[in-house]
């Protein structure tokens, strides 16, 4: 059982990709947590969480949930706060059968991580354009 621990993520920030930081915030006794990067304020923290659970069939679930908040500073009679302008949500649910291998589950990560590079022109276009498939 790994233990909960900083996580890195990188984006895809044109010429030097940004490494991005999320340290351990909050660990319920059902298993999940949740990871942060500290923003300017609470509301503007990036959120990752990750909530495993087993249903009553015996199959396991694992959700991530990253949420990516847009921050503005708003001044009004002097007093500075921020508020959140929009946000950016992802959402991954892996559902793997009790009798599934570590391989096969391996094999499923990879196939969806794989599924994401920007070669991929179908998804990412569709991801990241905006567009749709003819």
């Amino acid at each position: 059982m790994p233990q909960l621990q900083n996580v890195i993520l990188t984006d895809r920030t044109p010429v030097t990709a940004v490494n991005h930081t999320f340290t351990p915030r909050d660990k319920e006794s059902g298993g999940n947590f949740r990871l942060a990067k500290a923003g300017v304020s609470a509301i503007a923290d990036m959120i990752l969480a990750v909530e495993p659970r087993v249903t009553p069939g015996g199959r396991r679930k694992v959700t991530l949930r990253l949420s990516v908040p847009i921050v503005q500073t708003k001044t009004e009679n002097g007093v500075i706060s921020y508020v959140v302008t929009r946000a950016s949500r992802a959402m991954i649910e892996f559902d793997s059968a009790p009798d599934s291998t570590e391989q096969e589950r391996k094999d499923l990560v990879g196939m969806l991580m794989s599924s994401l590079d920007p070669s991929k022109v179908l998804i990412n276009d569709i991801l990241v354009k905006n567009e749709g498939a003819w």
